[in-house]
């Protein structure tokens, strides 16, 4: 007699989940991949703003040897002659921020209007910029050039603030010329670029004011 076949198992019914259980399953903590956040960027190595200081200086100073002020107004007419002899700055009365005088100035590219509007003379919208009026207008100039110019170069480098600084002078000399009350006087000086140097600083600390104030909290709690 053969023996009766066993029934086969049947599949385990899997139970249905309630409605609660879905509620409790979707609050159940799901594991978060963390992808570090990105290198921050590598600074700049400034060479631009040092190359313009080392320029600025240099030309003053062969502006002082052409000058030669006591060839021009005599020995007891220029300041501190004993000690600099022919780089002797010109008396207060003519120039009062110890530097050279007008006319040297002028010869060797200073921004004058009757010149560069009706002379033609372009090229001193950007000799200008490279000049200045005193050893004090040069020592405030370079301080500021130096706090901003190195600052910015660090964390955008020379191929944006190269750029930014000459467009920046050019803008200011051209602005010069186009006042009419300057007619006179020839201007001197890399004011206007460091102005630009300092509006793109601003603009930078305005843009990104949340990311400093943050670090600011973080420091002080």
């Amino acid at each position: 007699m053969g023996q009766p076949s066993r029934p086969s198992p049947s599949p385990p019914v899997q139970p249905t989940p309630s409605h609660n259980d879905i509620e409790k399953g979707s609050k159940r903590p799901r594991h978060k991949s963390k992808i570090p956040p990105p290198p921050p960027p590598k600074p700049w190595k400034p060479w631009f703003t040092p190359l313009v200081f080392v320029a600025n200086t240099s030309v003053f100073i062969y502006t002082m040897y052409v000058n030669d002020c006591p060839h021009t107004s005599g020995t007891s007419k220029c300041i501190l002659y004993e000690y600099l002899g022919r780089y002797s700055f010109q008396r207060f009365k003519e120039n009062p921020l110890l530097g050279p005088s007008y006319i040297t100035l002028k010869t060797l590219g200073g921004l004058d209007w009757t010149q560069v509007v009706e002379e033609k003379e372009y090229w001193r919208l950007f000799s200008c910029m490279w000049l200045h009026a005193g050893l004090v207008h040069l020592l405030i100039n370079m301080l500021s050039l130096l706090g901003l110019g190195i600052r910015l170069e660090h964390e955008f480098g020379f191929v944006r603030i190269g750029p930014l600084y000459m467009i920046s002078g050019f803008g200011g000399s051209l602005t010069s010329v186009l006042s009419l009350a300057r007619k006179s006087i020839v201007s001197v000086g890399a004011s206007g670029a460091l102005f630009g140097l300092l509006g793109s600083m601003l603009s930078e600390l305005i843009t990104n004011w949340s990311n400093y104030t943050n670090k600011l909290c973080r420091r002080c709690c």
